[in-house]
C-alpha cells in the first residue's frame, strides 16, 4: 500500500474527532481491543454507555484499575467473537485495533460488527498509519507495516460484510514522552515481552529516539497520522 499523503493532516485530538464524527451521548458502543480503556472512558464522559473488550488480561487489568468515569464496564472477548446480541448496539469502535485481529480474521471480525449493530449504527475505526516519525521510533521492534495495510484492504472490501463507505480523513496527533524512560515503560507495560529487545538495543534506540524526536520544553514529541474509516450497514 502507497503511503497518504499527510502533508496537510491537521493536528487533532482523538477525542475531538470522536465528537466531530459520533453522537456519543445515550449511545450503546462497543470498544473493540480497549486495551488498557482510555478510549472507553473518554466515550463513557460523553454521555455513551460503553462495554470494552479486550482478549488481554494484562490489558483488562490495567483498564478496571483505572477509576470509572460512568458506568463504564469491561469484558473479555474478541473482535471475532463479539458478546452482544444481534441488531443491539449503536456504534461499534475499533481505535487502534483493528490491525490488531488476525489476518485471517479481518473480514469475519468486520461481519460480527454488523450482526451486532441495529440499523441505523455506525462502525468507526481509527488506525494508525505505517508512516511518519511515531511509527518510525517503534519499528525496529514492531513493525506493523503488513498488518496495518491487511486491515485497510479489510475496510476497503467490507461491501462484502453488508456495510457502505460512509467517510475517511487523516489526521496528525503527538505522541508525547518526557524523556526516553517514559517512552521505554510505555512499549513495554503494552507488551512486556519487549523488555529484552530494549535491553539489549538500548543505545540504538535512544539514538533513534534523539533523531526522530522534536524536544520541546516538558518533553519529546512525535508526531503520528491517524486514518478515519466509518462504516454505516446498507
Amino acid at each position: 500500500m502507497t503511503d497518504f499523503d499527510v502533508s496537510e493532516a491537521p493536528e487533532r485530538d482523538h477525542a475531538d474527532v470522536l465528537v466531530n464524527h459520533l453522537t456519543l451521548n445515550r449511545k450503546s458502543v462497543l470498544d473493540v481491543g480497549c486495551g488498557a480503556g482510555r478510549i472507553t472512558r473518554i466515550m463513557a464522559q460523553l454521555g455513551a454507555n460503553v462495554i470494552g473488550i479486550d482478549p488481554g488480561d494484562h490489558q483488562l487489568a490495567r483498564a478496571r484499575a483505572a477509576d470509572q468515569v460512568s458506568g463504564e464496564s469491561y469484558i473479555q472477548g474478541t473482535a471475532e467473537q463479539l458478546p452482544s446480541q444481534t441488531n443491539t448496539i449503536d456504534i461499534v469502535v475499533f481505535f487502534n485495533s483493528l490491525h490488531h485481529v488476525p489476518v485471517d480474521q479481518l473480514d469475519r471480525a468486520l461481519a460480527e460488527a454488523r450482526r451486532v449493530l441495529k440499523s441505523a449504527g455506525r462502525v468507526y475505526i481509527a488506525e494508525p498509519l505505517a508512516q511518519g516519525p511515531q511509527f518510525k521510533l517503534s519499528k525496529p521492534f514492531n513493525d506493523e507495516t503488513e498488518v496495518r495495510a491487511k486491515a485497510y484492504d479489510a475496510i476497503m472490501s467490507s461491501g462484502a460484510q453488508g456495510f457502505g463507505h460512509l467517510y475517511e480523513t487523516v489526521y496528525r496527533t503527538d505522541s508525547h514522552f518526557e524523556d526516553f524512560e517514559a517512552y521505554r515503560r510505555n512499549s513495554t507495560s503494552v507488551n512486556p515481552a519487549r523488555k529484552p529487545y530494549f535491553d539489549q538495543n538500548d543505545a540504538a534506540l535512544r539514538q533513534k529516539f534523539r533523531d526522530l524526536g522534536e524536544r520541546r520544553a516538558d518533553g519529546w514529541y512525535f508526531p503520528q497520522y491517524i486514518r478515519i474509516n466509518i462504516l454505516e450497514p446498507v
